[in-house]
């Protein structure tokens, strides 16, 4: 049986080097010193590994944690079910709950005893492979009754049985893949194969290897010939997730595709008939990524004839306890159960969830190993958040007056309203620290990083 894949990322060869001997015999392990290596590694694999140790303080700022954080939401584009655990000494509780809540699984401190860091490695893996049997069963994506849910749910019987392409777009975490595998459950197309592709853990040339397949003969090591998985996918469906990933040459491969159902091996002439039904997936804004000439415009309107927006779990503020029930039933004898006394589930109920499910799910694991069988209190939860700030609470009776006034003129947008804001105080915190970002996240209160991601999301949008 093979063993269990294992991304470590480490500056220090000499750390590296005990790692590699202390976790041979349980894990094949793949190095890197840096993140752009890491990627380069974790892109050259058949397929990712399950696990990643990763230092914060990489080349070229190793006594920063900029690259490391970094390099966690990368990993999880490539792979979003691998479990990142941070292997830092810049344990700081800023950094701890930032990595939490960008997705890594959890945080060990350097130094860290061998037998505890493969325990909390194996406790890892016994987690995935309990959410990999579940996904086969249930969908957490479609767990709870908000009116978000609601609508997502009424989307996929409405979309599921077209053979239109659907394109599911939303944050990070939020179940994008899990809606595609119901699409293809709840479609005629249930009998036949459904295969999910990551266009970001894959090279443009050997993507384009994977997707349409190659001749024998066709480049430099293609011994035999191979399908592609246009093919393998025959009647069923193909996933592609991350789709904004894709290059612009392989853009219109595949629009070709959607228009006339043709495309061609690598090395053939012949034209095969693809018999698939596409649906499409990104986390980027590809209509931004059109104007910013990053996608073909012509193929972002083939795709997004049906569209999905998957909601965050800012959105679905009672589904917040369902989850919390879901997710202590499936990790039942494996994660010890707790409850939150009644001050702890308003701070819970109030939490944005900046990384959305896939942070809830960390926090319960958490909070069940830290305290088993026990009641958790507002304070000890609030050591797990990022920030304690809880959604906004009701307007005061002149403010909501405010409110209803801009609401009745019409053209309101909430989003655009909430960005504004935001832009405001992070260009009146740089004013106030002369553009220091550091000093500004802490006038801010949020982690430098978050606040740099902050500034290029909204910079580019122009609020």
């Amino acid at each position: 049986m093979d063993k269990p894949g294992l991304l470590l990322v480490d500056d220090d060869p000499l750390i590296r080097e005990n790692l590699v001997f202390l976790l041979r015999s349980s894990f094949t392990v793949h190095t890197a010193e840096t993140r752009k290596e890491a990627i380069a590694v974790i892109s050259n694999l058949p397929q990712p590994p399950e696990l990643s140790l990763v230092d914060l303080g990489l080349p070229p700022y190793p006594h920063d944690s900029t690259e490391g954080f970094a390099l966690i939401p990368e990993l999880l584009a490539i792979n979003p079910n691998m479990r990142i655990l941070v292997l830092s000494g810049q344990n700081e509780d800023k950094n701890l709950k930032h990595a939490m809540t960008i997705g890594a699984a959890d945080f060990i401190p350097k130094p860290c005893e061998p037998q505890l860091l493969k325990a909390r490695l194996e406790h890892q893996l016994q987690l995935l492979s309990i959410d990999v049997d579940q996904s086969k069963r249930e969908s957490y994506a479609l767990i709870g009754d908000s009116p978000a849910m609601v609508g997502l749910r009424a989307q996929i019987t409405q979309f599921a049985n077209t053979d239109f392409p659907v394109l599911i777009t939303g944050e990070s975490g939020t179940g994008k893949e899990l809606i595609a595998t119901q699409l293809h459950n709840a479609s005629a197309r249930t009998a036949h194969p459904y295969i999910a592709v990551n266009c970001a853990a894959f090279s443009s040339e050997l993507l384009a290897s994977q997707l349409f397949g190659h001749a024998k003969g066709a480049f430099t090591g293609a011994t035999r010939e191979h399908n592609g998985f246009f093919a393998e996918a025959k009647d069923g469906t193909l996933f592609l997730d991350e789709i904004g990933e894709m290059s612009i040459s392989l853009q219109s491969n595949l629009l070709r595709v959607i228009e006339n159902g043709e495309y061609y091996r690598i090395g053939e002439s012949r034209p095969r008939l693809a018999r698939a039904r596409i649906i499409a997936a990104s986390n980027k804004n590809l209509l931004e990524e059109v104007r910013a000439g990053r996608f073909r415009e012509d193929l972002y309107y083939r795709l997004c004839v049906l569209s999905i927006k998957t909601p965050p779990l800012r959105e679905r503020y009672q589904d917040k306890i369902a989850l919390l029930t879901y997710f202590q039933n499936i990790y039942s004898g494996k994660v010890p159960p707790f409850e939150l006394d009644d001050e702890a589930e308003d701070l819970w109920l109030g939490y944005v969830f900046p990384g959305n499910v896939r942070e809830l799910r960390n926090i319960i694991v958490r909070l069940g190993t830290k305290y088993p069988g026990q009641t958790v209190s507002r304070a000890r939860l609030q050591e797990e958040l990022e920030s304690s700030e809880p959604l906004a609470t009701l307007p005061a009776e002149g403010a909501a007056e405010d409110c209803k006034t801009r609401l009745k003129e019409g053209n309101f947008d909430l989003d655009e309203h909430i960005q504004k804001v935001e832009w405001q105080y992070i260009q009146s915190a740089l004013q106030m620290c002369d553009n220091n970002l550091s000093h500004a996240s802490k006038l801010l209160n949020v982690n430098r990083t978050t606040l740099y991601s902050k500034i290029q999301r909204l910079e580019s949008k122009a609020v």
